[in-house]
């Protein structure tokens, strides 16, 4: 059977490009479809179509009882489609078929209806307090932006479109969402299901091809009142900086060094398997992974070797098989990334006390592969305990005392996630409160709920998706003030300046 193609999404239409390019499996490199090659030319258009649609209202005037239901019905219809969902997921990204299935899709159509229904809780308008001493009432009211970019990466797809996409169309935004060139295909199946929910056309866009030009033109563009972004820091200072001429809002969700602390009275078999989730989970490939490992000096031989024993466990493979525990790396070039950060590491002394290349063998003779390694002997200021490695990789630093555990975790220039292990939870909560980060997770690791809000501290971001604010970063604030004098303002406070009025 001949892999399908994807043509762009622009004002309610399929839309093909000249260009086309290939999405492959990382595991098989099998042809998985081929998809429309979008350009300039195509931003321009879709930013056209949204904004079109944003200013006939055809959107933003629904009322958000129509927004949430139809938000409702998308996600209903994903959730029938969930199996094959996940499959899709896992052979154009290499995530397993178990965490693409239970985990990607599972919570991301969770979050689309929790985010529809804030589309009827949220207060779009309310009344404030009076206004005195003159009789007036004040009124607030949340508009939407307009149009808003959304720029996602292809680690987890789904989840992160949703994160952006949802809560601009429950405030009344229109979309043109640009997915990442490795992995576009639940974004183009997301615009299906919108379409055929009834979405209004050129309120979700989807333009897919290269970051530059059709991610750079998208974020500069003079028409978009907001860019929401997931990727790298590097990307998101561009964003950040492009944003500056027309005020942009702007929300970025960046990268991460997740810190990792065992504390003395841990439970060191739960702690063990809970690190390996932490860094290996979605193949390392997750921006609030939990890669560097605190050991207190006294426990680092017994945790080093409870790890190796139990990484070795983890079958290594094909992406759709159900026991496979990890996958392969999104990209050739990713894994050879790794693997330099590997050999770096070495060069700096560290011990690869597991994996650390490449695996060879049947299975293995096609894809983009990396060992679950395991990196100890390893100080924080070393470049593979710095930079973001974004692969199945955990390093293993040592410590002290709680104090010494704290300050290695916060010396980073990133915040977006840490993590502490130990049995007395309210000691595990003390420290848990000194750490840096936007998320900090106490005997567990990945928690992502649609009541609570994702993002990071220093470098790792900007806002927060997801949470019971997350309308709030996709309107704007209005204050009306409305006089209630018989029509006439308040000649007292008009007399301060303009002095007393004549009389009638």
């Amino acid at each position: 059977m001949s892999a399908p193609h994807y043509p762009l999404f622009i004002g309610g239409e399929w839309l093909d490009s000249t260009e086309r390019y290939e999405i492959r499996s990382p595991a098989t490199d099998e042809l998985v479809a081929t998809v429309a090659k979008g350009g300039a030319e195509h931003v321009d258009r879709a930013v056209d179509a949204a904004r079109a649609a944003h200013e006939a209202g055809v959107w933003r005037h629904t009322a958000p009882q129509e927004r949430s239901a139809l938000l409702h019905a998308v996600a209903g219809r994903l959730e029938q489609r969930l199996p094959e969902l996940a499959a899709l997921q896992s052979r154009e990204n290499g995530a397993t078929i178990r965490v693409t299935g239970a985990l990607h899709l599972g919570l991301s159509i969770g979050q689309l209806h929790y985010l529809a229904d804030l589309a009827k809780s949220y207060e779009f308008e309310k009344a404030g307090p009076e206004i005195g001493p003159i009789p007036a009432a004040g009124v607030l009211r949340r508009e939407p932006l307009g149009v808003v970019a959304a720029i996602v990466p292809w680690n987890i797809p789904l989840l992160v479109i949703i994160w952006k996409v949802a809560p601009a169309l429950a405030a009344g935004n229109t979309v043109v969402l640009k997915p990442d060139e490795h992995a576009p295909l639940l974004a183009l199946e997301l615009a299906r299901e919108f379409e055929a929910a009834g979405l209004p056309p050129g309120v979700l866009n989807v333009v897919t091809g290269d970051g530059d030009p059709v991610g750079a033109h998208l974020s500069g563009h003079p028409d978009v009142r907001k860019v929401a972004f997931t990727g790298s820091t590097e990307v998101g200072k561009a964003i950040l900086g492009a944003s500056a001429d027309t005020v942009k809002r702007v929300t970025l969700e960046l990268g991460g060094k997740g810190p990792n602390i065992i504390l003395e009275d841990a439970d060191l078999p739960l702690a063990v398997d809970g690190a390996l989730f932490a860094a290996l989970a979605n193949n390392g490939q997750a921006c609030e992974a939990g890669t560097r490992l605190l050991v207190p000096g006294v426990l680092k031989d017994e945790v080093v070797s409870r790890l190796v024993e139990r990484a070795k466990t983890l079958k290594l493979g094909d992406p759709l098989d159900p026991a496979t525990d990890v996958g392969p790396v999104i990209s050739a070039g990713q894994r050879d990334r790794i693997l330099g950060y590997l050999e770096s590491a070495r060069a700096d002394g560290a011990t690869i006390a597991l994996g650390g290349g490449a695996p060879q063998g049947p299975g293995f003779e096609t894809g983009n592969w990396v060992e679950p390694t395991v990196v100890t002997d390893v100080t924080n200021d070393a470049r593979i305990a710095r930079e973001e490695v974004f692969g199945p990789v955990l390093t293993v630093l040592t410590y002290d005392s709680v104090d010494e555990a704290v300050a290695i975790a916060n010396d980073t220039d990133y915040g977006l996630s840490a993590g502490v292990w130990g049995r007395d939870e309210q000691r595990a909560l003390a420290v848990a409160r000194r750490l840096d980060a936007g998320m900090v997770y106490v005997n567990d690791w990945h928690v992502i709920h649609p009541a609570y809000p994702f993002g990071g501290f220093k470098q790792s971001g900007l806002g927060r998706e997801g949470g019971p604010d997350a309308l709030d970063a996709y309107t704007e604030q209005k204050f009306i003030s409305l006089a209630r004098s018989g029509g006439l303002a308040d000649r007292a406070a008009f007399a301060l300046v303009l002095g007393t009025p004549p009389t009638r």
